[in-house]
């Protein structure tokens, strides 16, 4: 049997994996995710998650790896997990009346059959014009400290926006199901 290893460990991600129904690990690839200067957006999240899936291929060359990474560009620079209830605060009321684009990229790597393939999506969010409270009464709620743009799609977060667009809805929260599941037939795992 083909040993599937997601190479993460984001709750999100795991919780999206599980919905293919398939047996898999998780294991957190430890890698430096910082952006190179002048990096855009889609070419770091391909960057980070082809690394992510190279990391943990190193220790499991037979094992098919999923890497997956996401971020935020907004007016031009990149935005990645607030970390803080303040810089959350920040972000939001940033957002607050305008566009975001969300930039979530997956890789399906095996070491031993020399396979690996990445495929990234855009996700278009427009955020509604959002009051001070509105945003505190959020992220006192929701919790959205650990998540790319300060929200959490899933959740409440949704509430937040105008309107989204996307090929791939899952990939704002974290992993890209569609694409993912185009590449695990292409590996014959699905």
């Amino acid at each position: 049997m083909t040993q599937l290893i997601l190479a993460s460990s984001s709750p999100y991600r795991k919780e999206l994996l599980q919905r293919l129904q398939l047996d898999f690990i998780c294991i957190n690839p430890d890698i430096d995710e910082a952006p190179k200067t002048d990096e855009p957006a889609q070419k770091l999240v391909t960057r980070l998650a082809e690394e992510k899936a190279n990391r943990v291929s190193e220790d499991n060359p037979k094992s098919w790896i999923i890497g997956s990474d996401q971020c935020a560009s907004f007016e031009g620079k990149l935005k990645g997990k607030p970390g803080t209830v303040e810089a959350a605060e920040n972000q939001l009321r940033a957002f607050s009346g305008k566009e975001v684009c969300f930039y979530t990229s997956v890789c399906l790597l095996n070491r031993e059959a020399n396979f690996q393939t990445s495929e990234s999506t855009q996700t278009l969010v427009r955020f509604r014009e959002l009051t001070d409270k509105e945003i505190s009464v959020y992220i006192e709620t929701d919790n959205p400290i650990d998540c790319a743009g300060s929200f959490k799609a899933e959740s409440l977060g949704i509430s937040l926006f105008e309107a989204v667009e996307s090929s791939d809805p899952t990939a704002l929260i974290g992993l890209p199901l569609i694409k993912l599941s185009r590449l695990l037939r292409k590996a014959d795992i699905l």
